[in-house]
């Protein structure tokens, strides 16, 4: 009897596995939500401005609670189309102190900061700065892969970032 009924479930199971049905309807078409990119160029901080700069994302920008924003610092060019893009926050040490730029966010603004302790710090770490703002849909990030966010490249690869559209904006205290 057990025999049997193996046979007849053997059968079974593969007369049901070969079964197709038919295509199901199109689905709705979904949005085109991509990762924004803005650079900000020749930004200066210094004592007069606080140590800081700040602005407002484009108005046609909706950035949501749940998206991410992360900014890079152009830190040096191994030639002229070949930047090193620095992710802030970060800290760099001195015999005599020590730089520190920082950022906020919110849905409409940003403020990167520049403070340390190294009493006359030279102008390559204050003066002509140049940044990029990467706002990332939160839902991108929530996929559980394992980028390098410290990585630009790898960011606006991963997020199919055209750079040949990147945004400028100017910074504007508040």
């Amino acid at each position: 009897m057990k025999k049997i009924f193996f046979l007849f479930a053997a059968i079974g199971l593969t007369a049901l596995t070969g079964c197709e049905g038919p295509e199901g309807p199109q689905g709705a078409p979904g949005t085109n939500v991509e990762a924004a990119v803005f650079e900000l160029n020749n930004v200066s901080f210094n004592f007069d401005g606080g140590y800081y700069i700040s602005g407002d994302y484009p108005s046609n920008l909706n950035v949501l609670d749940s998206d991410v924003v992360l900014i890079y610092r152009l830190s040096d060019l191994i030639d002229s189309q070949t930047p090193i893009w620095q992710q802030i926050p970060t800290t760099m040490e001195f015999d005599n102190g020590y730089v520190n730029y920082d950022f906020d966010f919110s849905r409409i603004d940003y403020q990167i900061y520049l403070y340390g302790s190294v009493p006359n710090l030279e102008p390559d770490y204050a003066d002509g700065q140049t940044f990029r703002i990467v706002v990332v849909p939160g839902y991108f990030t929530n996929k559980g892969n394992t980028l390098d966010y410290s990585d630009y490249n790898a960011v606006v690869k991963a997020y199919n970032v055209d750079e040949s559209n990147v945004k400028q904006l100017t910074p504007s205290k508040k």
